[in-house]
């Protein structure tokens, strides 16, 4: 349990909070407790110099002087400090996620999955930066990199979609990793055609369905 500052900036004004790092996240995500992710109760204007808010201060900061409801709107909308080792744990995480995609996808020039010991071997040898962008997109980027170095190959299918014109502007984004090209139809309607890695064609399409409700038609293509 990680002592950890967390706090927001308002009016110009800086308020702060010591809080317990884990509790501190799962308020955050709306399942934690405010009065056991707070150290002490008490808002400051300086944590480190013990400096506290006043009641006017945060009156007319925050329309209330109850330090709990306060207390949740920082943890809620400002910044809470991660320390070293979080980061070093967030970190290993994403790795192990991109590192479990390529397991499932790529294949080497005889067509047999890497083990994870060879994968993480050469990321490092390729010196690839990981970062908070969904594993997905990191695969996408890391896969030629390590090309350069293995054999490695990921296995896909080619599929064409239609997307009616209503739904075009919400899924744009998600479409672009695995596109290959795209045509607006007359009516509107945005037709692409599309590479995606084998392993994940049953979360591409649930994404894909949650926001078009499955009013895209789909055609694999050989």
């Amino acid at each position: 349990m990680a002592t950890v500052e967390a706090r927001i900036k308002v009016k110009g004004k800086t308020f702060e909070i010591s809080v317990d790092l884990d509790e501190a996240l799962k308020v955050r995500a709306g399942t934690g407790n405010v009065m056991a992710a707070l150290n002490s109760p008490a808002i400051y204007t300086d944590a480190t110099r013990g400096m506290i808010a006043s009641k006017a201060e945060l009156e007319q900061t925050f329309d209330t002087t109850d330090v709990y409801v306060i207390a949740e709107q920082i943890m809620k909308k400002g910044e809470i400090q991660k320390n070293q080792e979080f980061r070093d744990a967030e970190r290993e995480k994403r790795i192990k996620q991109v590192i479990d995609l390529i397991l499932r996808n790529a294949v080497d020039q005889h067509g047999r999955p890497y083990t994870a010991e060879r994968i993480r071997k050469a990321i490092h040898e390729v010196h690839f930066n990981f970062d908070n962008r969904p594993a997905e997109q990191q695969m996408h980027e890391l896969i030629p990199k390590l090309a350069t170095i293995i054999p490695i190959k990921v296995e896909t299918k080619k599929i064409k979609l239609k997307i009616p014109a209503r739904f075009s502007g919400q899924v744009y984004g998600f479409l672009k990793d695995y596109k290959e090209s795209e045509e607006w139809l007359a009516n509107g309607d945005l037709q692409v055609i599309m590479n995606i890695p084998s392993g994940l064609q049953i979360d591409f399409y649930d994404k894909l369905n949650s926001v078009t409700h499955g009013a895209v038609i789909s055609e694999e293509m050989k």
